[in-house]
């Protein structure tokens, strides 16, 4: 098996790198979902993060490791979501110019955004033929930031781990929702490091359920997402965040997204917070759980971010009305 690499001078050393540059979010205990629960929570709240997402952690420690000579290089990368506006953001902040290779079937509302924070975006047929692409930018000069088998972005992404323990430094049990797998290694790789007892549980949706089909397989397997979570729809695991699921995972629950999407309307409606299903997941996944945690536990839910259209909001409570009012 392939050994994980990240380590917890890795990120710590990321969160001296990335200070000032990124916001420290809020994590506080949330009376209403502990009720919920029936145990005491606490939410880090990562969907107020720059760009809408924990990804401008990993993104900003990896320019920041990179010479001046490779960023003037500039940049290309990989995503349909949250890591391509990322990237855009940071390399809009720091100068540098970046490339953002997009499966065409990307949401307008993640390719409006990229281009608004200055990122060129070209649009692929799907994401095999985009990191096809990638490579060749990559032969002609350029720094391919992956979205997220990269030590450098895992150790950023764990900053995130290490605000929350100090935050909340009795969390006991963490839910933090899998993509390609990145984000769960570092935050996992961090949260184990200073607390060896903690659980940390993965969450996916079903039709985004790459970690999960990459575990049963051993092997990356790529998938074709078909989850509304589409920021979880990574194509496939690779050999490190496979190795960092098998080595700090006590399980992956897998959800459904009908319940996920009521839970994002439950998150804004009750936390005030807008949470794309990516993040609203890890509730609907604690609540499966809770009932067999110790009574004295204290769940952490990491909700990762905020990049969602109130246009697809719109959409899923429509097409969630509409088999009521056939049956009414």
């Amino acid at each position: 098996m392939t050994a994980f690499d990240v380590t917890l001078s890795d990120i710590e050393a990321a969160r001296a790198r990335i200070a000032g540059k990124v916001r420290r979010t809020p994590a506080f205990a949330s009376p209403d979902v502990s009720a919920r629960l029936g145990r005491r929570t606490a939410l880090k709240l990562e969907a107020l993060q720059m760009a809408g997402s924990f990804k401008v952690r990993g993104v900003f420690n990896k320019v920041m490791t990179m010479t001046d000579a490779e960023r003037q290089r500039g940049l290309v990368t990989v995503s349909g979501g949250n890591h391509a506006i990322a990237v855009a953001n940071v390399a809009g902040t720091l100068g540098i110019d970046a490339l953002v290779l997009m499966p065409k079937v990307t949401p307008r509302f993640n390719v409006d955004l990229t281009l608004k924070l200055g990122a060129r975006v070209e649009l692929c047929d799907d994401a095999a033929e985009a990191f096809a692409k990638a490579e060749a930018y990559q032969s002609e000069g350029k720094v391919f930031v992956h979205p997220y088998d990269d030590p450098a972005i895992i150790s950023g992404h764990g900053t995130l781990g290490l605000e929350f323990l100090d935050d909340i430094p009795d969390l006991t049990h963490v839910f933090v929702s899998i993509g390609g797998g990145g984000f769960m290694a570092g935050v996992a790789a961090a949260l184990k490091a200073k607390r060896p007892a903690l659980t940390v549980y993965g969450v996916e949706t079903v039709g985004a359920q790459t970690m999960t089909e990459a575990l049963k397989a051993d092997k990356p397997v790529t998938i074709r997402a078909t989850s509304v979570a589409r920021t979880l729809g990574a194509p496939f695991a690779t050999p490190r965040t496979i190795a960092a699921a098998k080595s700090f995972l006590e399980q992956i629950v897998l959800v459904e997204d009908q319940p996920v999407i009521d839970d994002v309307s439950w998150i804004l409606q009750t936390e005030k917070v807008l949470c794309e299903p990516a993040a609203a997941c890890v509730l609907t996944a604690a609540e499966r759980i809770a009932p067999t945690l110790p009574q004295d536990a204290v769940v952490g839910l990491v909700l990762c971010g905020s990049n969602v259209s109130l246009q697809d909001l719109d959409a899923w409570r429509g097409e969630a009305a509409a088999p009521q009012a056939r049956t009414a």
